[in-house]
């Protein structure tokens, strides 16, 4: 315990032992664990995600059966919509962590490098600056598929109830298609890391399950990307209309 708090930003205050949750959350190791949690978590809404998206290639009466059972799903235990915000919640408190911890680290690395590297091979790697554009850039594309497929405030031809032809609005238009296909091969990226990453975090990765952990990390990050790249390049080839 002693050698994470040496590990903080800020010393204890003087005749006050700080909280064990604090003591974790300002320790290196403790933000990337929370930052490799919070990861898994939203890797498991985007499998689910995925595969709900999938539905669309099944016509629109399957695809909107879909989406009405996530407004009513856990009913009549659950009043309609409570399913779905706890399920929001969960994901936002994921994605705030997650955002958190790595801008800290980020931060705390830089502090920890004030001046740059001499040679090229000691900067940072291709794969954090790729994990920290990515982030960006994901960051910037939730904000915009809320607006377009959830709030319907950008997506000029959206009927709020049809869910099926607002998907087909959002990627028969060139930059709907764009921003869709450029964020999910930015997600590929970022997940292919963030897996393999968030095992050696958690104790799971070691020298003789490095390459299973590698291997592993590629094939989800390959599916993902083409589960979600397919329903835009369906769309945009007709065959899904």
């Amino acid at each position: 315990m002693a050698a994470l708090a040496t590990r903080t930003d800020r010393p204890p205050t003087p005749g006050r032992r700080p909280s064990l949750p604090r003591l974790l959350w300002n320790s290196t190791l403790g933000k990337k664990t929370v930052m490799a949690v919070s990861g898994l978590v939203m890797l498991a809404y985007l499998v689910v995600h995925m595969m709900g998206n999938l539905k669309i290639f099944f016509g629109p009466e399957e695809f909107n059966g879909y989406a009405h059972w996530l407004r009513h799903m856990g009913e009549p235990f659950l009043h309609s919509h409570w399913g779905l915000w706890a399920a929001r919640i969960v994901l936002l408190a994921a994605v705030i962590a997650h955002a958190v911890s790595a801008y800290q680290l980020s931060r705390r690395d830089i502090k920890a490098r004030p001046v740059r590297y001499a040679h090229r091979r000691r900067r940072a790697s291709y794969a954090t600056r790729t994990m920290r554009w990515g982030g960006v850039i994901l960051g910037l594309f939730i904000v915009w598929h809320l607006l377009d497929l959830t709030t319907l405030t950008v997506n000029e031809r959206a009927w709020q109830g049809h869910p099926y032809e607002n998907v087909l609005a959002t990627f028969s238009t060139w930059y709907g298609n764009t921003i869709y296909i450029i964020a999910m091969l930015a997600l590929g990226l970022h997940v292919r890391h963030g897996f393999w990453s968030a095992a050696q975090t958690l104790g799971a990765g070691s020298a003789a399950r490095d390459r299973l952990f590698r291997t592993a990390a590629s094939v989800l990050a390959l599916v993902l990307t083409a589960g979600f790249v397919s329903v835009p390049v369906a769309v945009m080839t007709g065959v899904v209309h």
